[in-house]
């Protein structure tokens, strides 16, 4: 099959990263009713691929969602017990899940279609041992100007980072994943059919004993890691990672700023190597999309919401490929 021929990409096997931003972008203030709304325009810029025959995943981010329950919890420490962070990470999963799947089987009832969507919490193992555990690295919740950031710092005991120029942010553990639990149900799911959302904001972090006894540690999975391993294993050849630009560019915001369009896996490490993606914005989704080509997969795209169809169809986009297919 040619993945680039549009008549083919809408109609095999297929996993969209959809970024935090699809229900809770800058900007808003978070209501329920913006969630709600944000998440009907996403619905509706997936709409032709959501109305298709094909078998759909779709994963989210949720890392502004984990960042405002942990705030809750702050603010309410006195009053309400917290809960963990991998609690945190189950509770805004299903919310997420909820928002995105009522609004895709929305948009296609508006249509005449009866396809069905459903959200599975997905708990994904990681290694205890991961040395991220003790480098907090992955951003969550809102930005913070450097004043607001020493504050947390100083009354809440958090973790700040600067987040590639946007401000400051939570940096939290980010350990990678290693099995996607119950990945058989998703499988199942998706072959009859059914869109599947999963694996939102990188999947709950657990970890099992050598009974395969499960218990969640703390953390937060990068959504796009994980998408990537998930497409790999079910065998899906073509990732889309959903983001807030165009494409990827090097010299991203300077005067010889160039935007990427087709590339192979070795020239995108090289760019890679040099420093052109920062861990805080374009660098995990880079890293996803080159692990999952270089372990097999046919195509990984890199755009923003509202160009997911076209670039599907090749006309925009950065398009990750093996070596061998340029």
């Amino acid at each position: 099959m040619n993945c680039d021929d549009p008549r083919n990409a809408s109609r095999d096997r297929l996993l969209i990263a959809v970024g935090g931003n699809a229900i809770h972008p800058e900007g808003i203030r978070g209501t329920s009713e913006e969630q709600m709304q944000v998440a009907a325009e996403t619905a509706s810029h997936l709409l032709p691929l959501l109305q298709q025959d094909n078998e759909l995943v779709i994963t989210h981010g949720n890392g502004p969602g984990v960042g405002k329950t942990m705030m809750r919890q702050v603010l309410a420490r006195h009053r309400v017990a917290p809960m963990s962070l991998d609690i945190c990470v189950a509770n805004t999963q299903g919310v997420t899940a909820y928002i995105l799947t009522q609004a895709f089987e929305n948009a296609l009832r508006r249509v005449g279609n009866p396809r069905h969507a459903v959200g599975l919490v997905t708990q994904v193992e990681v290694d205890p041992a991961d040395p991220a555990f003790t480098h907090p690295s992955k951003p969550v919740g809102y930005f913070y100007n450097e004043s607001e950031a020493s504050d947390l710092v100083a009354e809440f005991g958090w973790e700040m980072k600067e987040d590639a120029g946007r401000g400051w942010r939570q940096v939290v553990a980010s350990p990678e994943p290693r099995h996607v639990c119950d990945i058989s149900l998703i499988d199942a799911l998706a072959r009859r059919g059914t869109i599947v959302i999963a694996g939102g904001g990188g999947g709950v972090p657990v970890v099992r004993d050598n009974l395969g006894v499960r218990h969640g540690i703390e953390g937060v999975i990068d959504k796009d890691l994980t998408s990537a391993h998930m497409a790999r294993v079910l065998g899906i050849p073509q990732l889309v990672i959903l983001t807030g630009v165009s494409g990827v560019s090097i010299n991203f915001g300077r005067d010889d700023e160039e935007k990427i369009g087709r590339i192979g896996v070795t020239a995108l490490r090289r760019l890679q190597d040099e420093g052109h993606f920062p861990a805080g914005s374009m660098g995990p989704k880079v890293e996803a999309a080159l692990r999952f080509v270089e372990k097999g997969g046919a195509r990984a795209i890199i755009t923003g919401l509202e160009e997911a169809v076209p670039a599907l169809a090749g006309e925009t986009g950065t398009h990750v490929v093996p070596d061998e297919a340029l």
